[in-house]
C-alpha cells in the first residue's frame, strides 16, 4: 500500500431535526448567518434563527448570497462581520452560502487579504468557530477544504485550505424535503459525479477516500429518484444527504478533476447551475477517459446498476456511463448543451475558459489539452 494522508473534516451532527441545536454549537456572542434571501422567504431558517436568538448568539443576517457568489459579496459578507463584531460563522443553503461563510469565517479570524490566499495551501491562518449547514444534498461543501467565487469576466477561482474547514457539519434532512424535482436532480448527480472523480482522481486517491466514494454513490445511485419522485421522503433525503457528505469527504482528500473543469465555465458564462453543468459534461470526460480509468469505472458501475456485475470490464465501463445518463434523464435533467443556451459559436471560449481550471485539470486520469476540451464541449453540444 502506498504511503498516503487523510483529513476527516468536520465534526458531524446528523437527524432529522438537528438544526434546532445550533446554538450549541457556538461560543456566546453574534453569529454571522450565511445564507440566500429565497431560503429565508421559504421560512426554513426561521426556527434556527430563533433559537439562536433565545440563546445569546445574537444571529447577524447576511441573506443577500447569490448562485456563483461575487467577490463583491464575500467582502460585504465580510465586512458586515467585522461591523457586528461576530464570534463565529454559520453558512446555512447550497454551496454558495457555505462557501462563502467558510471564507468569512477564515478571513475574520486570520485578518488575511483575499488576493493572498488564491490557490492550494495559501490560506495558513485561524478561522472563527464555523458551522455549516447544508439545504441541498449536492455539494458537500460542508465536508471540504474548497471555497469557490466568481470573478469579473466570470473567471471562476478558488481557495483550498485546512484552514477553511467547518468545526462542525450540520445534516438535518427535514432542511432537504421541499426541494424541487431539478434542485433534487441536479444535486444529487453533482454529489454522484464528486464519488466518481474522487476515486479516479490521478492526485491522492488513497484507500479511504475510496471507501466512501463507493458508499456516497451507493447511497446517491439507489435514492436519487425516490427523492425526485417522493420528496418528502425522509429516508430517501436522509440518505442522499449523507451520501453528498461522503462524497465530499472524499474529495476532499481525493480532488475533483475534468468534469468539473468543463463544467465550471457553463456557470461563469452562461450561469448554469453547477450540478446539471456536471451531467452534461459527465458522459463525455468519462469516455475521454477510458483509457486510464477503464478499471476503475468498472468497479464502480455494479454500484449504480446492479445488472452490470458479472460483466468484462470494458463492459462494465461503457455500462456505468449509460447508466448514469439513463438516471439523470430519468430525473427530467437536460441532456446536451444546446438545451442550456449554448451553441458551436461558443466552443471555443468555453474551451478557452477550461484550460484555466488548472487545479482541477492536473487531476484528471487522462491529460486534458484546449483541443480536447472543444471536442468534449462539441460532443456534449
Amino acid at each position: 500500500m502506498k504511503d498516503f494522508a487523510f483529513h476527516y473534516g468536520p465534526r458531524v451532527i446528523a437527524g432529522a431535526g438537528v438544526v434546532a441545536r445550533l446554538e450549541t454549537l457556538l461560543p456566546e456572542g453574534p453569529v454571522l448567518f450565511v445564507t440566500d434571501r429565497r431560503l429565508i422567504d421559504m421560512g426554513l431558517a426561521t426556527a434556527p434563527l430563533s433559537a439562536l436568538s433565545e440563546a445569546r448568539r445574537t444571529p447577524i443576517v447576511f441573506d443577500a448570497v447569490e448562485p456563483d457568489p461575487s467577490r463583491d459579496t464575500l467582502e460585504a459578507a465580510v465586512a458586515r462581520g467585522r461591523e457586528a463584531g461576530v464570534r463565529s460563522v454559520i453558512g446555512f443553503g447550497g454551496g454558495s452560502p457555505m462557501d462563502v461563510a467558510k471564507l468569512a469565517a477564515y478571513l475574520l479570524g486570520s485578518g488575511d487579504a483575499l488576493d493572498d490566499i488564491w490557490g492550494v495551501g495559501q490560506a495558513t491562518g485561524s478561522a472563527i468557530p464555523l458551522v455549516l449547514v447544508p439545504t441541498t444534498a449536492g455539494t458537500g461543501s460542508e465536508a471540504t477544504p474548497v471555497a469557490i467565487l466568481t470573478l469579473p469576466g466570470d473567471e471562476k477561482r478558488g481557495v483550498s485550505s485546512p484552514a477553511l474547514i467547518a468545526t462542525h457539519a450540520v445534516l438535518d434532512p427535514l432542511l432537504t424535503t421541499g426541494l424541487p424535482r431539478a434542485i433534487t436532480a441536479a444535486t444529487g448527480m453533482d454529489a454522484m459525479v464528486h464519488a466518481i472523480e474522487a476515486y479516479t482522481s490521478a492526485h491522492l486517491k488513497n484507500p479511504v477516500s475510496d471507501m466512501l466514494a463507493r458508499e456516497a454513490l451507493r447511497l446517491l445511485s439507489t435514492h436519487l429518484l425516490a427523492a425526485c419522485e417522493r420528496p418528502a421522503d425522509s429516508e430517501a433525503r436522509a440518505a442522499m444527504l449523507l451520501g453528498a457528505h461522503l462524497a465530499g469527504v472524499a474529495f476532499a482528500n481525493a480532488p475533483v478533476a475534468g468534469v468539473h473543469a468543463l463544467a465550471y465555465p457553463l456557470g461563469g458564462r452562461f450561469h448554469v447551475p453547477h450540478g446539471l453543468s456536471n451531467v452534461l459534461m459527465l458522459p463525455h470526460v468519462l469516455r475521454h477517459n477510458m483509457a486510464a480509468a477503464l478499471p476503475l469505472y468498472a468497479e464502480l458501475a455494479p454500484i449504480v446498476d446492479a445488472s452490470l456485475a458479472g460483466l468484462g470490464t470494458q463492459a462494465q465501463a461503457a455500462g456505468l456511463i449509460e447508466a448514469l445518463a439513463a438516471m439523470s434523464c430519468a430525473a427530467g435533467m437536460p441532456q446536451r448543451l444546446r438545451d442550456v443556451g449554448v451553441d458551436r459559436d461558443h466552443l471555443d471560449l468555453l474551451a478557452d475558459d477550461a484550460m484555466l481550471q488548472t487545479r482541477l485539470l492536473r487531476n484528471n486520469p487522462c491529460p486534458i489539452t484546449r483541443d480536447d476540451a472543444r471536442r468534449l464541449y462539441d460532443a456534449a453540444l
